[in-house]
């Protein structure tokens, strides 16, 4: 193990990304304006697809790290069967849910069960498919529906808040079961669609079109919010934004067995971008 895991496994997670949190909202013009340029620079961001490049529209970084993207930036593929993918990144992995566990790095996966805290639930994804995306600094941090739903309920997950980095997935078991995390349930016209927000070191308010901010506060037991007999209802077309990321993470989405087929070019560490193909619907 190396030395940066066995650190997370000691610092004060929590209390660390409230400090990030706090930092990222400072509206000082000099100080909001070197942390973007400092980010912008090391990453690399393309400040081309940005609905602004002037520093001055930011009002602290946190509004810069969920900026929107110009009109057409993104597109959803042209085929309305198809689920597209929630969000810019990289797949850390996909494939199926065989026997109710989802592939994590050589030697590790977790359950559906544990990450969706709801055996039920995690039953009606058993031999079905998921994609593991990773949103980098770099990354447009909005995340947006891969088809079109109606929100069931949200499961607010307590956890830890280890690094979602890929030193860090391909050493610490069944990391994205042990990371707070928001699970987002959408009944579909394929059937059930799981979108799990997963925080992370310095990386863990999620905040939600609906609700507004989520995460922080921290959870101490799992809270669920149910949303069947919310009128109206919470209705989502496919590809409209969903949540956010006020700083960035991870994006698993869930699909039921039968319905839908990953498609054929994702595989690990490929990088995708919003709105491309994530499957296809089989019926």
């Amino acid at each position: 193990m190396s030395p940066f895991i066995a650190l997370q496994y000691l610092l004060p997670h929590r209390l660390l990304s409230t400090i990030a949190l706090r930092v990222a909202r400072i509206e000082a013009a000099w100080f909001k304006n070197a942390m973007i340029r400092f980010i912008a620079n090391k990453f690399g961001v393309d400040w081309s697809e940005a609905a602004s490049d002037n520093l001055d529209d930011y009002a602290h970084f946190n509004a810069f790290f969920t900026r929107a993207l110009k009109p057409g930036a993104r597109l959803p593929a042209d085929d309305a069967m198809t689920i597209v993918m929630p969000a810019d990144g990289r797949i850390s992995q996909c494939g199926p849910i065989r026997y109710g566990r989802l592939f994590q790095a050589k030697g590790f996966d977790f359950s559906a069960e544990e990450l969706l805290a709801d055996s039920e639930l995690a039953k009606r994804f058993d031999g079905g498919v998921f994609a593991t995306v990773y949103l980098s600094p770099r990354d447009y941090h909005r995340v947006h529906m891969p088809y079109a739903g109606r929100l069931l309920e949200t499961r607010h997950v307590p956890g830890r808040l280890f690094s979602v980095g890929t030193s860090t997935v391909a050493q610490v078991p069944r990391v994205f079961a042990r990371n707070e995390r928001l699970v987002c349930v959408f009944d579909t016209e394929f059937g059930p669609m799981a979108v799990v927000m997963v925080g992370a070191l310095l990386v863990s308010g999620v905040e939600t079109v609906w609700r507004g901010v989520e995460i922080p506060a921290y959870a101490d037991q799992v809270i669920v919010r149910d949303y069947r007999d919310t009128a109206p209802a919470v209705v989502l077309e496919r590809f409209a934004e969903m949540a956010r990321f006020n700083y960035g993470s991870t994006v698993i989405v869930l699909l039921p067995p039968g319905a839908t087929t990953l498609d054929r070019a994702l595989s690990a560490e490929v990088p995708v971008r919003l709105g491309q193909a994530l499957a296809q619907r089989l019926t």
